[in-house]
């Protein structure tokens, strides 16, 4: 399966668009995680266990884009977007959203 954030391939041409997929992964936050964050607010610096969150996040969300996408009979997808954002489930939880997106097209 081919994805690609561009509207076309260069060398293909697209036979068949079979519309909008879209693919959404949700990671629910830890304790240990925000503490480790707080200090990195006080402190400065990067949050790498969140940074590893939201890279195995588009990682598994784009392989959920390309199964739905395969599923529909697609070989590729184009146009692919990732956005990231947040659900506050009540005041102490978060949960991190990874939304993969593109449109699913069949190739000659």
């Amino acid at each position: 399966m081919i994805n690609t954030t561009t509207d076309f391939l260069q060398g293909y041409e697209i036979k068949q668009y079979l519309g909008t997929t879209t693919a959404e992964v949700v990671y629910g936050t830890n304790a240990l995680r925000d503490f480790m964050a707080g200090l990195r607010d006080v402190f400065g610096g990067r949050t790498a266990s969140y940074e590893k969150v939201f890279e195995k996040g588009q990682k598994e969300a784009l392989k959920e884009l390309e199964d739905r996408a395969a599923r529909k009979g697609a070989d590729a997808v184009i146009g692919v977007q990732i956005n990231t954002d947040s659900i506050n489930i009540d005041n102490e939880g978060v949960l991190f959203l990874i939304t993969a997106t593109g449109t699913a097209v069949t190739l000659k």
